[in-house]
C-alpha cells in the first residue's frame, strides 16, 4: 500500500510517499481502508523528531482516520465488514490502510462525511478528556481556551457551549479568526497579537473556572492570574516552550489545580474509556448538528508536506485533512 514516511527528521519536505506492507489486523483489531486522515500538530512534532510513536506503533505518522472496515482480527465483533468508522490510532494514519483497535473506533456520526469524520477522533478525544474529565467543566462555569480557531480550539468552544458553559472565552491571531470563533459559540475572542488576554479579561471582570492551554511559556503565569477561585488549568502542549519561570503564589491563594495530559501514549483500554464516553455523550450532539468538525481544506495523501506547511503557517481555521 501507499503510505507517507518520515525520511529523516526536519521540515515538511522530509515527508515522502512510499510503499510498505499492508497491515494485518491483530486480535481485537479491525483493518480500515482509509478514506481520510486528519492532520494534527503532534504529527509535525513527530516529523521534527520530538514525539516518537509508542512502542509497537507504526512509524508512519497520522493519529486519526475514517474509512471502511475491510478486515477483522480474531475476536473482533463490534463492527462488520463494510461499516464506516472513524478511529484514534497511535500512528499509521497517513496510509491507504490502517489496523485499528476496535475499541478505539467509533461509527461515523449520522450526517457526516468520511472526510469530516476523520477530523473527529484526535480533537474530540483530547477535548473530552482534558476539558470535561480532567478540567471538570460544569454547567454555568466560565471556560477559557487558547487557539480558538485550531482543531482543538474550535472543538472545545462548541462542546463547552453544548454542555452549558456560562461564558466561553478564547484567544486567536486575527480578526477573521475571532469572527470564526464567535460564530462557533465564543462570547469573547481576544486577538493576542493586539491585546494581552489577561488584561482584557481583568477589564471585563472575567475569571476562568477552566482553562485549556496549548501555548505554555508566558501564558502560564497569565492563566493563573485570570483563574477563578478553585479554577482548573489543563496543559496539553507547549507551543511557546515548556521551561518557564513563574510566581506560583496564585496557585495557593486561589487553590488552583494545574494539570495536564498527553493522549498518544495512553493504553488501548484508557482510550476505549474515552471512546465510550464520547459515543454516549457527544456522538448524539454530532448527529443532531449541535456541534461538528470544521474541515478547512483537504490535500491528497501525496501532498502531506504541503499539508504540514499549512499547519505550521497557522493560516487554517479548523482542520486539515489528507485524502488517500
Amino acid at each position: 500500500m501507499h503510505a507517507i514516511e518520515i525520511a529523516g527528521f526536519g521540515g515538511p519536505d522530509v515527508l515522502r510517499m512510499t510503499e510498505i506492507a499492508r497491515p494485518i489486523p491483530m486480535p481485537g483489531q479491525i483493518l480500515v481502508e482509509v478514506a481520510a486522515a486528519g492532520v494534527n500538530r503532534p504529527d509535525c512534532l513527530q516529523r521534527r523528531g520530538g514525539y516518537p510513536p509508542p512502542a509497537g506503533a507504526p512509524a508512519t505518522p497520522g493519529l486519526e482516520i475514517a474509512g471502511t472496515v475491510v478486515g477483522r482480527g480474531d475476536g473482533s465483533s463490534r463492527f462488520k465488514l463494510g461499516d464506516e468508522v472513524c478511529a484514534l490510532v497511535p500512528g499509521g494514519g497517513y496510509a491507504e490502510f490502517a489496523a485499528v483497535a476496535e475499541s478505539n473506533a467509533l461509527p461515523v456520526p449520522a450526517g457526516l462525511s468520511l472526510t469530516e469524520a476523520a477530523a473527529l477522533p484526535e480533537t474530540y478525544f483530547t477535548v473530552w478528556t482534558n476539558v470535561f474529565e480532567r478540567g471538570g467543566l460544569k454547567w454555568g462555569e466560565t471556560f477559557l481556551v487558547h487557539g480558538g480557531s485550531s482543531g482543538i480550539g474550535s472543538t472545545a468552544i462548541q462542546l463547552a457551549r453544548a454542555f452549558g458553559a456560562g461564558r466561553v472565552i478564547t484567544t486567536v491571531g486575527s480578526a477573521e479568526k475571532a469572527q470564526f470563533a464567535v460564530e462557533l459559540g465564543a462570547d469573547l475572542a481576544i486577538n493576542y497579537r493586539e491585546q494581552d488576554f489577561a488584561e482584557v479579561m481583568k477589564a471585563h471582570d472575567l475569571q476562568a473556572d477552566v482553562t485549556l492551554d496549548m501555548v505554555g511559556g508566558s501564558y502560564v503565569a497569565r492563566n493563573m492570574a485570570v483563574a477563578a477561585l478553585g479554577g482548573r488549568i489543563v496543559q496539553i502542549a507547549f507551543q511557546e516552550g515548556s521551561k518557564i519561570s513563574a510566581d506560583f503564589t496564585a496557585l495557593m491563594v486561589k487553590r488552583l489545580t494545574y494539570t495536564g495530559s498527553t493522549l498518544r501514549p495512553r493504553s488501548v483500554a484508557e482510550k476505549a474509556h474515552i471512546a465510550h464516553a464520547l459515543k454516549e455523550k457527544v456522538w448524539p450532539l454530532l448527529a443532531q448538528g449541535r456541534c461538528k468538525p470544521h474541515v478547512f481544506t483537504t490535500f491528497p495523501l501525496a501532498e502531506a508536506a504541503a499539508a504540514h506547511h499549512m499547519m505550521e503557517s497557522g493560516a487554517h481555521m479548523g482542520k486539515i485533512v489528507l485524502v488517500p
